[in-house]
């Protein structure tokens, strides 16, 4: 099971993604217990991803497959991104469809 922290403010839902990876070995199960999370909520989202350091294209379907089941009018943040994760994010135009501040990145 994939470890996320979900902390549940008045305003907003607060994901902290637990795992150094989302790839084909645990995107499909990420994808359900996120989707189910955020759908469980019904209120904006901010994902805190300052710890996964690779995602390839399965983790980004399971990202695009959460956003696509949240009503378009709740926010999906993501935060605190890696390099390598920013990069998947910008080389497929992904950083147009989600919502990514620039302080988002992670300085190294």
């Amino acid at each position: 099971m994939p470890k996320l922290t979900v902390t549940d403010t008045e305003a907003q839902l607060l994901v902290a993604i637990e795992e150094a990876r989302i790839d084909a070995a645990i995107a499909t199960r990420f994808k359900d217990r996120l989707r189910d999370i955020v759908l469980r909520g019904r209120k904006p989202v901010r994902l805190d991803m300052r710890r996964v350091d690779f995602m390839d294209s399965s983790g980004l379907g399971a990202m695009i497959a959460v956003r696509k089941a949240l009503p378009e009018a709740l926010p999906l943040v993501l935060e605190g991104l890696t390099p390598n994760v920013e990069r998947v994010f910008r080389l497929t135009r992904m950083d147009t469809v989600f919502d990514i501040p620039p302080a988002a990145t992670q300085q190294e």
